[in-house]
């Protein structure tokens, strides 16, 4: 999903986030969980056939290209052709991504052959070489996409996933990007866009704003700040509760509704049924990216964790969204039509008199909405740099349990009754990866070995 901005216009979303397929039925699915260990926890993820949404990425990245770009595709793709050709040298962060994902990587013939070298996953140092694609990105520039959805590799595609899937010919053929219209609310005179729905993470992210503002727009301290994401984690399970219901989250837009939860003395108490216990840490990425012009986009993708099965000949291993809770919150296979699913992917523009102040987005599934939050106060009201607004210590709220990373002072404020208190030892993607870029300035959060560059 990409929200964009250009000198001249207000900001809209290209939505090309995943479709629910057109089929539901679940009569011998291949969909099953497998446990992936954190070291600090281990967490339950699906993913199998039946895990696998309709993919959405090459359509909007495409169009967007045809309706703004102006390089040359073969320009832009030509990097990426060549780092998949000649392979580039795993860091850090990317080798502890392939060493927690070993059961999904191990999971197929395909998968293993790529991912894996001499019996083991790829570590650090070791290079990633990926032909297959840099040949399908390279067909691409030849074909367009119409061989993805509708053609050789959308046959391909429902071949492969036939005996457990629900992916089709059909519904590829049926995808298609959406222009939408960013929702937005004001904080401390700047405007602030984020991604409307069928997205949940946008809206949940000006309701929280808006909460905050109504308990005391002059104290975004840590007891305000729980607070108001109890009670947003509330609303979204109070309000937001039908599964084919595709624009409910605007319901969260309507100043009764709020006005509703602030009287109904829930600060003081937690609704434990909503959100999940054990939150996915996702494998999310962001980029912001804004030019002298003052031209900007804020573009969040994601592949999930991956459904263990690859597009024989592509290099290119399809998605588990259909396996990922917070996506999924009614319950798993849970739809009537093809539709757009939810999602927490919230890219945001945020403006000041117009012009942009600051473009921001993070990966992090669940814990999306409360680091942008988070920064956006270190920035816009704390007044502190970009580098320290990203780098600080965060908290997320789930259920009755207060994530926190070292720094926050815990004992010191007097936080909502039955907490149960998970302090980290160091700073963890758990709490995101925000990426953000001004004017002048650009920063990458450390959490996700995250990359920044100003030209």
């Amino acid at each position: 999903t990409m929200m964009v901005k250009t000198s001249d216009s207000e900001p809209i979303i290209y939505d090309f986030f995943v479709d629910t397929p057109k089929s539901c039925t679940t009569e011998n699915i291949d969909f099953y969980s497998t446990t992936i260990d954190f070291g600090d926890s281990k967490q339950l993820f699906h993913i199998g056939k039946g895990s696998v949404a309709v993919p959405g990425n090459l359509a909007g990245l495409i169009r967007v290209h045809n309706d703004l770009g102006t390089l040359p595709l073969s320009t832009i793709l030509e990097p990426a052709i060549d780092l998949a050709r000649e392979g580039y040298i795993l860091n850090k962060e990317q080798a502890y991504i392939f060493k927690i994902l070993q059961p999904i990587f191990t999971h197929t013939k395909l998968a293993k052959q790529l991912l894996y070298k001499d019996n083991c996953p790829l570590s650090e140092g070791d290079k990633f070489i990926n032909i297959e694609f840099a040949n399908f990105l390279e067909r691409v520039l030849k074909e367009g996409i119409e061989f993805f959805y509708k053609g050789q590799v959308a046959k391909l595609i429902e071949k492969s996933l036939s005996n457990g899937g629900l992916l089709n010919v059909e519904s590829l053929k049926n995808y298609q990007v959406k222009i939408r219209k960013p929702v937005s609310t004001l904080f401390q005179s700047h405007r602030i866009y984020s991604n409307p729905s069928p997205s949940a993470g946008g809206s949940l992210i000006i309701f929280l704003i808006k909460i905050l503002e109504n308990i005391d727009k002059n104290n975004y301290s840590l007891p305000n700040l729980v607070n108001a994401m109890a009670l947003t984690n509330t609303a979204r399970g109070e309000i937001c509760n039908d599964a084919n219901n595709t624009i409910q989250f605007n319901k969260l837009l309507d100043d009764k509704i709020i006005h509703n939860f602030l009287n109904k003395n829930l600060l003081k108490t937690l609704d434990k049924k909503h959100d999940n216990d054990n939150p996915s840490r996702g494998c999310t990425t962001h980029v912001s990216v804004i030019d002298k012009n003052q031209n900007c986009a804020s573009v969040t993708t994601s592949n999930g964790e991956g459904s263990g099965y690859m597009i024989p000949g592509t290099g290119i291993m399809l998605n588990n969204m259909l396996g990922e809770e917070d996506l999924n919150p009614q319950g798993f296979h849970n739809w009537n039509y093809q539709r757009r699913l939810s999602t927490m992917m919230s890219p945001t523009i945020v403006t000041l008199k117009g012009k942009p102040k600051i473009i921001i987005g993070s990966g992090g599934s669940n814990r999306i909405r409360s680091a942008i939050v988070q920064v956006l106060i270190n920035y816009i009201y704390n007044g502190m740099s970009l580098n320290a607004s990203i780098e600080s210590s965060r908290i997320h709220l789930e259920n009755n349990n207060l994530y926190y990373e070292p720094g926050i002072d815990i004992v010191e404020n007097k936080l909502i009754d039955d907490l149960t208190y998970y302090p980290f030892d160091d700073k963890n993607l758990f709490f995101g990866g925000v990426n953000a870029v001004t004017l002048n300035d650009a920063h990458s959060d450390s959490r996700r070995g995250g990359f920044s560059k100003v030209i």
